[in-house]
């Protein structure tokens, strides 16, 4: 049955698609870039069709080698982890997961003892320096966290948080409202016009004309950042109500008019197709969606 499949000529596209490099595919499988040249060009004649956009600068997978690596990527991953799990004695399952460096902070991390504890064998590593990932070329990668409105089609997508901002301010601070007005935190990403966006619908929500009055805005670059200045009484804060969660929870911070509300985006947990099917992943995924739930 599957004696006239190429599996060396396969098992070499797919290190090439994925790291969309010849000469990297070398270095993977040990061999030269000329032998890479030489098993992809086998394939393509073999198929009949191009699988790689051969550009000055590198290599762009075509339309079909974007289908072929797809299939052969989730392929190759069953097989290794059948293969690892007959191990007489398998390592400690490890995953790497990547997010924003505040989801980390202020969600992921403050939860994931309920996870040691229902998996200890299982090490969750988390990749937050915010440099954007494509997970079908980053193979250390196990599950990405991700921020946003944007669909993923040709990503496996295992749940979504979604939020909605308010605004919150540390107990002294609501209590002291009626003083005067009130200094406001936002946070002010590279880029990014979010924060800047909410204060003005929150506020056009609310009926209140800080903004137009001229209220004193402090800026910070991270929102675990402006939290923690709320906490510390500098002022009100427009905040996630995933990122704020604990800080309410635990009485470091209050909602101030809890009945305004702004709609925000979501958080998805995303891998590549058939990883799902990992162990370590599978349990992760199970557990992110309790959380969630």
């Amino acid at each position: 049955m599957f004696a006239s499949l190429p599996i060396a000529a396969l098992r070499v596209f797919e290190s090439a698609a994925r790291h969309l490099s010849f000469k990297a595919a070398a270095a993977e499988l040990s061999v030269t870039p000329a032998a890479v040249s030489h098993q992809v060009r086998a394939l393509e004649s073999r198929l009949g069709v191009a699988l790689f956009d051969r550009q000055p600068r590198g290599v762009a997978l075509t339309a079909e080698g974007e289908r072929l690596f797809h299939r052969l990527h989730g392929a190759l991953l069953d097989v290794a982890q059948a293969v690892d799990a007959m191990r007489p004695r398998p390592a400690a399952g490890a995953l790497m997961v990547t997010t924003s460096a505040s989801f980390a902070a202020l969600w992921l991390v403050p939860r994931l003892g309920r996870f040691y504890r229902a998996h200890p064998e299982i090490q969750v590593r988390i990749d937050s320096d915010g440099t954007p990932v494509n997970l079908h070329q980053e193979g250390r990668i196990d599950v990405a966290i991700r921020y946003g409105h944007a669909e993923s089609p040709l990503l496996r997508s295992a749940g979504r948080l979604q939020e909605t901002f308010g605004v919150y301010g540390a107990p002294a601070r609501i209590a002291a409202l009626s003083d005067g007005m009130p200094e406001l935190i936002t946070v002010r990403w590279r880029d990014s016009t979010l924060y800047d966006d909410g204060w003005q619908a929150w506020c056009e929500a609310a009926g209140e004309r800080w903004l137009r009055q001229g209220a004193t805005m402090r800026a910070y670059d991270e929102e675990s950042y402006a939290l923690q200045a709320a906490i510390a009484g500098q002022g009100l804060v427009l905040a996630s109500s995933i990122m704020v969660s604990d800080s309410v929870r635990n009485g470091l911070l209050l909602p101030y008019r809890p009945e305004i509300a702004v709609a925000g985006a979501a958080y998805t947990a995303l891998c590549v197709p058939g990883r799902e099917r990992h162990p370590p992943v599978r349990a992760f995924l199970a557990w992110l969606a309790q959380e969630w739930a």
